[in-house]
């Protein structure tokens, strides 16, 4: 079994691979192309255990979205594990969950 990872990990671990502030243009661009990239798979509805591998599958294009936000968070200095705390209390409030 893979050991779990919290958004505050993934996060720092990306900080740590890819942090070029004065790319930040070209990583909004490439979550755009990733969020493209991510509709064709899911409209052909490529899947991990039906292709054999990650590529060119719903979950690859998941994580590459996931990937640019983190990074697009890293450049803005964002907490994105903490903004889901705060962003979670104002939905429960709004959908009384």
């Amino acid at each position: 079994m893979k050991a779990s990872i919290t958004i505050q990990q993934l996060q720092a671990y990306i900080k740590e691979k890819d942090f070029k502030p004065e790319l930040k243009n070209a990583y909004f661009q490439k979550l755009i192309e990733e969020v493209g990239e991510l509709s064709e798979a899911l409209r052909k509805d490529k899947r991990l255990e039906q292709q054999g591998t990650i590529k060119g599958t719903i979950e690859e294009e998941l994580y590459d979205v996931l990937y640019y936000i983190l990074a697009i968070a890293n450049i803005h200095d964002i907490d994105l594990e903490h903004c889901f705390h705060l962003k979670e209390e104002i939905n429960q409030q709004k959908y009384k969950k």
